[in-house]
């Protein structure tokens, strides 16, 4: 098996390979280029090349169009001649294929449904997604360490709903142990929350969750191709961007270390990789970088792809070592200036000048720079971009639904499951609360008959007394129900939760 990706020819006639080396592409890598100009077909051609090499990839498909990866490319196609022809060009001997794809939808319509916990979530993240101020973000902190320590599960939404009603009723005691806990906190985290079910939000959260074994799945020798259905979700940017950052969490808590394979265990495509960083805070930022450079000995290769490579940070920007760029336009002032940082980055090639080449490359060509074999950026190339293999565009809708109901997913992810949780255990306690409540007035409320009944019969034989009211236990609901809570505070079992780099489980192996 070849122990590289061909990506097209290179050089002055093109008959230069360019590669991308199978041991380098965990070194992560730039697909960048302004819209049209043919970055989701060099997308197709790399996951059709991991694939192939048997590396499973998750990609997320924005515009619909990479489903065509599931069917074969045909003679038939109106652009057959055109391919031919680059095929010649290039030195590839052209040839159509299907790769094996597994669809998956967060809102269950375009693909097997994908979720993930809160609790796995974690509450950086989930600050991110609501947009939450330092001081909510820390309250809600306070909210996870609490369902933590008490056992309580955070699958759902309901169940973080239910977990800040009763930190909001509860927040005096709390702020003794915690710190601050301000009731308006909670409310504003609650709006957020409602905004985001409002959105969709709803469908990530819940059981069962995604196992991420379902996603590095080989076939006949052949890597799995897992399509996220992004179209629907890009109405929701921030949730679209949050998903693939906890996607790549987990990726980087739950595998084990792998130094430098031959080949990566797993190749992630962030398509829209602006929306991972625009407005996002500097902490989280770091801790992205981080992720990105720690994940590789993981085995795992992560390709951002983007218009602009300035939409990506210069630390994060540093570790990508393997680069696709095509065209960039330059009509505005910030335009050049950003077109000559791209060119920047890349080792010169003294037959050409950089910064031209990324204005006057055509749609399906491209300047490229990947790693030699001994990790260093080669020199750069205007490259023309193999044809696909897979069909250019998307396929049917009865297409789709074959490929799902042939998936070894069917029925995995299907029925949603509500067991046992915060909400409902949250609600046993109030009606608890409530009960011991009830029985402490009715109780109480005895005891003062009884006494009435003493007092008057004293009085009846002349005689004085003396009687010792009860004190209220508790003054109703709210108060009985702030005992329980303080009981269950310090009777904690010190059960503590494992949280890796960006806040989600860390799940023992």
């Amino acid at each position: 098996m070849a122990d590289h990706i061909f990506i097209g020819g290179g050089a002055q006639d093109y008959g230069e390979a360019q590669t991308l080396l199978l041991d380098k592409a965990n070194r992560h890598g730039l697909i960048a280029g302004a819209t049209g100009t043919g970055k989701t077909v060099t997308l197709q051609i790399m996951a059709e090349g991991f694939s192939a090499a048997g590396v499973p990839v998750f990609l997320s498909d924005v515009k619909g169009d990479l489903s065509g990866l599931a069917a074969s490319g045909s003679e038939t196609f109106k652009l057959h001649e055109a391919f031919t022809k680059r095929a010649e060009t290039i030195g590839l001997d052209l040839s159509y294929d299907q790769f094996p794809v597994t669809f998956w939808d967060l809102f269950g319509e375009k693909g097997h449904p994908i979720r993930a916990t809160v609790a796995e979530m974690g509450p950086l993240l989930l600050a991110r997604l609501m947009d939450l101020t330092d001081v909510q973000e820390g309250v809600l902190n306070v909210a996870f360490r609490v369902a933590d320590e008490e056992g309580l599960p955070l699958l759902d939404l309901k169940d973080l709903q239910a977990l800040l009603v009763w930190v909001g009723q509860n927040a005096q005691e709390l702020s003794l142990r915690y710190g601050n806990v301000a009731s308006s906190s909670v409310g504003a985290i609650q709006r957020e929350l409602l905004v985001l079910e409002n959105q969709g939000g709803a469908a990530l959260f819940g059981e069962p969750a995604l196992e991420l074994s379902d996603m590095m799945r080989t076939r006949e020798g052949r890597g799995e191709i897992n399509i996220l259905a992004a179209d629907q979700l890009m109405g929701s940017p921030r949730l679209y961007a949050t998903f693939l950052l906890w996607l790549l969490s987990e990726l980087f808590e739950e595998l084990p270390e792998v130094g430098n394979p031959d080949k990566p265990k797993l190749v992630f495509f962030f398509d829209e990789a602006h929306l991972l960083f625009d407005g996002a805070p500097k902490a989280l930022v770091d801790k992205v970088e981080q992720v990105a450079r720690l994940i590789r000995s993981k085995g795992v290769g992560v390709y951002f792809v983007t218009q602009n490579p300035g939409d990506i940070p210069e630390d994060v920007l540093g570790q990508l070592g393997n680069r696709v760029q095509h065209a960039l336009r330059a009509f505005t002032a910030k335009d050049r200036k950003e077109l000559k940082t791209a060119a920047e980055t890349y080792r010169d090639n003294p037959a050409f000048d950089t910064a031209e080449a990324i204005q006057e490359v055509g749609t399906g060509e491209a300047v490229t720079s990947f790693l030699d074999r001994k990790g260093i950026p080669q020199v750069v190339q205007r490259t023309l971009i193999r044809p696909p293999s897979s069909q250019l565009g998307p396929i049917t809708d009865a297409e789709r639904k074959a490929v799902m109901a042939a998936s070894a997913m069917a029925g995995k992810y299907d029925t949603p499951l509500d067991r046992e949780s915060a909400h409902e255990i949250l609600a046993k306690k109030a009606e608890a609360a409530a009960k011991e409540a009830a029985e402490a007035e009715a109780a109480e409320a005895e005891a003062e008959e009884r006494e009435r009944e003493f007092k008057n019969a004293r009085r009846y034989d002349g005689g004085e007394s003396r009687s010792r009211s009860r004190r209220s236990s508790g003054g109703g609901f709210g108060g009985a129900l702030a005992s329980v809570v303080a009981k269950e505070l310090k009777g904690t079992t010190g059960r503590r939760i494992v949280r890796g780099i960006l806040g989600s489980l860390f799940k023992a192996r």
